[in-house]
């Protein structure tokens, strides 16, 4: 007797219930399953990142992704390598939203990106505060050709292309200047940018007007990219850290688009208590329907080249030779030392400004005052034959730690490093969150800690399958130890690596293992 079509449709139909729940990771699903895999993770304390609960998880990676989750012990995985985390976290690898790292990944001897692989971090993202290439399609394809070892995502930077369309003029855009600008965010946007960065604090950022960003994050939100921005003021050096954070708000509500803080603080002492006042202007526009997030690096120091830090945007326009030609003159002397003078002060005065790189390395670990007592000159009288010898980077100490923690403990805020030469937050700023903020004060759970430094990033940036430990998901995983994971680098020695994350998984390569670097660059474009 042959079976019905009725009898056939309903077996299809069970076969393929069937076949999927063996797909199904635990959570969905208790059945044992086989597979062949090529990496499987067992035993550790797992952190998915979209769970903030501790599990017990074994997991298995095919090839770039992950294949499986299972119960631990609850599978029949055969596996080619087998990784034991007993005692250990294992979670997504992290996500660091802010680096200033392109210059390494470019290079041959550095393109490890090893600083940030010690921290745990698998992902950078380059092109922030408005700056970076312009061409995103061609620096994707020489850095997949040249091999980097973290993944890398690009924002389009609105000073850069200020920059090529119109130099470092001081004045506001013409209208065929900003269809200019906005050809290249639109063919950015299509090459794979993330969204459209600013550097509204910087020249030549600071000399657009409120209409020019907009102009081009409408650009940006059309192919569902986000507004990243270092906003025009932080302290009290223009307009003001809370009428800049309504200009960012204007922003996103005026271009329909995801606003994203660069490493928010409260810089300087005439805004320290602030971040209350500036937290409810962000939750209120949040209440309202306007998309917000921030990020944020564990340090009481900003970092930064000393020129960015004191000297007036006006002095610095054109070029470089017209910046030190005005520097000279007599007729503006009056002026710039009044100017310079409050800068210096705003930061905490000439005592709080470090130096952290210069070509005179007699001069690095001087703060401003010693050199200055050094030269027998003023602070600003110092100030100003600093920056006409060279880049000089200078470690801020500017903050609160009452603002640090306020910002730090908001679910909207999540961990970068901003990391330049000279500052510990380069090699260090993941660790030193955990460490200080999760391990020491309790600030945060481990659970808050991973999630805010992986899952709800790659939400932010909108970078698919990045970020959670889910089946089909990349295969970027860290396993750590809860009681080792710390920094090593510090003010003093910066570009130390980081201790106690013991195995780095990249794209289903195992890049570090038992604290070694494997001498592999299995990074991507990702977008």
């Amino acid at each position: 007797m042959k079976p019905s079509n009725q009898f056939l449709v309903l077996l299809t139909i069970s076969l393929t219930v069937l076949s999927v729940l063996s797909a199904c990771g635990p959570e969905e699903n208790n059945v044992r399953t086989s597979l062949n895999a090529d990496i499987l993770i067992s035993n550790g304390t797992v952190y998915t990142g979209d769970n903030l609960k501790p599990q017990n998880l074994d997991i298995a990676i095919c090839e770039q992704v992950i294949c499986g989750l299972y119960n631990t012990g609850d599978h029949n995985v055969d596996a080619k390598h087998i990784i034991d985390a007993k005692g250990k976290i294992v979670s997504p690898g992290f996500i660091d939203p802010h680096t200033h790292s392109l210059s390494e990944l470019r290079s041959k001897d550095k393109n490890h990106n090893l600083n940030y692989l010690t921290q745990g971090v698998t992902t950078v993202v380059n092109g922030n505060d408005g700056e970076g290439p312009v061409d995103i399609a061609a620096t994707a394809k020489f850095l997949e050709a040249n091999g980097i070892g973290t993944n890398v995502a690009l924002f389009i930077g609105h000073g850069s292309v200020r920059e090529q369309v119109m130099g470092r003029e001081q004045r506001f855009a013409t209208d065929a200047e900003l269809a200019q600008m906005s050809a290249l965010v639109e063919q950015a946007m299509k090459d794979g940018a993330v969204g459209l960065s600013s550097g509204l604090y910087y020249v030549p950022g600071s000399y657009a007007n409120t209409e020019e960003v907009i102009t081009l994050a409408k650009v940006a939100s059309k192919y569902q990219g986000i507004y990243d921005t270092h906003m025009r003021d932080e302290s009290t050096f223009n307009i003001g850290i809370l009428a800049s954070l309504d200009e960012a708000i204007e922003v996103a509500e005026q271009a329909n688009i995801h606003l994203h803080l660069a490493h928010i603080k409260a810089l300087g002492v005439d805004v320290w208590g602030l971040s209350e006042q500036a937290i409810e202007k962000i939750e209120l526009a949040q209440s309202k329907g306007v998309s917000i997030s921030a990020d944020q690096y564990p340090w009481l120091a900003s970092g930064t080249k000393l020129h960015s830090a004191v000297m007036p945007k006006w002095v610095m326009a054109d070029s470089k030779a017209a910046f030190h030609q005005r520097l000279n003159d007599p007729k503006l002397t009056e002026k710039l030392n009044q100017e310079i003078k409050e800068n210096i002060r705003r930061r905490g005065g000439p005592s709080s400004l470090l130096v952290t790189a210069f070509k005179d390395q007699n001069l690095v670990g001087l703060n401003l005052e010693q050199i200055a007592k050094q030269r027998n000159l003023s602070a600003v009288a110092t100030a100003i034959q600093l920056v006409q010898e060279g880049d000089v980077r200078v470690a801020s100490f500017n903050m609160s730690p009452k603002d640090v923690e306020a910002f730090m403990v908001k679910p909207w805020v999540v961990t970068s490093s901003d990391g330049t030469n000279g500052h510990p937050r380069k090699f260090a700023s993941f660790p030193q969150k955990y460490s200080e903020y999760v391990r020491n004060k309790k600030l945060l759970s481990i659970g808050e800690f991973v999630s805010r430094s992986s899952t709800e990033t790659a939400k932010i940036l909108g970078l698919q399958q990045r970020g959670t430990l889910k089946s089909g998901f990349k295969a970027d995983v860290i396993i750590f130890d809860a009681d080792e994971f710390a920094p090593r680098a510090s003010f003093a020695k910066w570009n130390e690596y980081s201790k106690g994350v013991n195995t780095v998984i990249v794209n289903g390569a195992v890049v570090i293992a038992n604290e070694q670097y494997n001498n592999k660059l299995p990074g991507k474009f990702i977008f």
